[in-house]
């Protein structure tokens, strides 16, 4: 069952809006941290959430940044600024679910901000997964993961393939994996191409 929530941020005096699904007897819940321009209604994004449902895990989709604060582009290529929110984030979700995994899907800068999250000392996140991710703007973070991550870009998305594969040189002291799907572009629109994805972030999750 999904409902819309307001997680609150005291910190910031912000509340972000979410939408926040948990089937039940779930051990894992899913935060998205969506790329630049997008948010809590992306339809891949919602895709893959409703694929992690139907194999019993949570999931949280949520606006990182407030309406005023995403007119601003600075703000959505920030990856320091959306990853501390993400880890407030975090903790606000640890709070309704104590007993549950936590998990990160990030897509294109989104993905970047997951890393550096799952980077911080004491960050306990279960795995990450990335969507045509851009984890080279997390560069100097990459070896701090400890979480089991997933990299999944398109075949034909070529210079994003080069910064995946460049970045798992950075990341020799946790599992990590580079799933390239063949004939996907970056938004994944090929017929099959978000099958693909949502199948792969499922088993990865499941696994971990």
């Amino acid at each position: 069952m999904e409902d819309n929530v307001q997680i609150a941020l005291p910190d910031l005096r912000l509340r972000l809006p979410g939408q926040f699904a948990l089937p039940e007897n779930s051990t894992m819940v899913v935060a998205f941290a969506h790329g630049s321009g997008s948010g809590r209604n992306s339809p891949r994004n919602q895709f893959v959430a409703e694929a992690l449902n139907e194999a019993g895990l949570g999931t949280l989709l949520f606006d990182l940044l407030t309406p005023d604060e995403s007119e601003d582009r600075l703000n959505v290529f920030n990856i320091q600024l959306l990853a501390y929110r993400l880890e407030l984030v975090t903790d606000w979700l640890r709070a309704q679910a104590p007993d549950l995994r936590v998990g990160y899907f990030g897509a294109s800068t989104g993905a970047a901000a997951a890393l550096q999250a799952a980077s911080e000392h004491g960050a306990d996140v279960a795995a990450v997964v990335s969507r045509g991710g851009r984890p080279d703007l997390a560069a100097d973070r990459l070896g701090r993961v400890r979480a089991p991550t997933l990299l999944i870009v398109g075949g034909d998305d070529t210079e994003v393939v080069e910064l995946n594969a460049e970045a798992m040189r950075h990341m020799e002291d946790t599992e990590v994996r580079l799933e390239i799907v063949p004939g996907a572009t970056h938004l994944f629109k090929e017929p099959g191409a978000l099958e693909a994805v949502a199948a792969l972030a499922r088993d990865w999750f499941i696994t971990h």
